[in-house]
């Protein structure tokens, strides 16, 4: 899988893939990480690459010239998605992760200011993607959640792929609880249960202890899957 980010600053997406896990999968070519950097592109002298909204109004617009030549650079690969991290998005879920996955190269393109002139959306036609309802001040910590999801997702990237099998949402449900060494901390005992090698039990009480966490902390989640 190949990640083609659009950022204004390189540093802050290479730096993410520096550490643990994703920086395993980047050493084993699992996945690579490119970062394009707009300001390359400008026809400004001064790299300018944001400019007064028209009509007026706060804040600086990112001018549709750098973008669309710096996302006319990319080598596109003939299975490639487009995603552009707006509020304005639809909010990143689960079954959407693992539709990306699916892809060989994923353009990200990462917004700052007020945002994209309207017309790199009309030429590109992006994936607009949110995760969640607030803004930030920029594209980047989106965009690296988005990778680090859909890492996750590919095959080689974790230990055994069952650990992505088995997160909170994977099946509609939040995760059970976890447990490990000492049995007991504080007069708080690991559950009997997951101490008597009976696997079916295990599994049985795993489950019910997701319904449970779901119903308690995310009711919406629930009825989707009592409805399923």
């Amino acid at each position: 899988m190949i990640f083609n980010v659009m950022t204004l600053f390189p540093e802050m997406v290479e730096n993410y893939f520096q550490y643990s896990i994703l920086k395993r999968a980047v050493d084993s070519d699992i996945i690579k990480i490119q970062t394009i950097n707009p300001r390359d592109y400008t026809e400004n002298k001064h790299k300018k690459v944001d400019d007064i909204p028209y009509g007026g109004g706060a804040g600086m617009v990112l001018m549709a010239q750098p973008y669309v030549d710096a996302y006319e650079s990319i080598e596109k690969l003939p299975k490639t998605l487009t995603v552009m991290l707006s509020p304005q998005g639809q909010p990143l879920t689960d079954s959407m992760v693992n539709e990306f996955s699916k892809f060989d190269q994923i353009i990200l393109m990462c917004g700052h200011y007020e945002g994209f002139d309207e017309r790199i959306r009309d030429i590109i036609k992006p994936v607009e993607v949110s995760v969640g309802d607030f803004v930030l001040t920029g594209g980047e910590l989106p965009a690296l959640c988005l990778i680090d999801s859909v890492s996750r997702k590919i095959e080689g990237t974790l230990g055994k792929i069952e650990s992505a099998d088995e997160d909170s949402f994977s099946n509609g449900l939040l995760e059970y609880p976890h447990y490990t060494r000492p049995r007991e901390y504080r007069g708080l005992k690991v559950p009997d249960v997951l101490l008597n090698g009976n696997h079916k039990e295990i599994n049985e009480f795993r489950q019910s202890q997701s319904i449970e966490r779901t119903k308690l902390r995310r009711p919406d989640l629930y009825e989707k899957y009592k409805n399923k």
